[in-house]
């Protein structure tokens, strides 16, 4: 006797939202999945200097390309070339 094996995989519904925190000297984002926080960022990336984002737009521009880099299952890593191209202010 043989059998039928069906195997269903079912993707996890996703739920992303980037919002923006300011703090002491500058702004910074996080990503939450499902209403959990996974990703907490307030400095910016790949600078020397552990320095915050200057303005809320900038931190936002940041959280939303990690966010789509995520989404398209690429590496979330932030490079000094996306920092140029997005006119971050170092």
């Amino acid at each position: 006797m043989t059998g039928t094996f069906i195997f269903v995989f079912l993707k996890k519904e996703e739920n992303f939202k980037v919002e923006s925190i300011k703090i002491i000297n500058g702004w910074g984002y996080t990503i939450s999945n499902n209403n959990k926080i996974i990703i907490k960022q307030t400095i910016i990336p790949v600078v020397s200097q552990q320095k915050s984002f200057q303005t809320e737009k900038d931190a936002l521009a940041v959280g939303h390309l990690v966010l789509h880099k995520l989404e398209s299952n690429s590496s979330p890593t932030i490079t000094k070339n996306d920092l140029i191209s997005l006119k971050i202010k170092i």
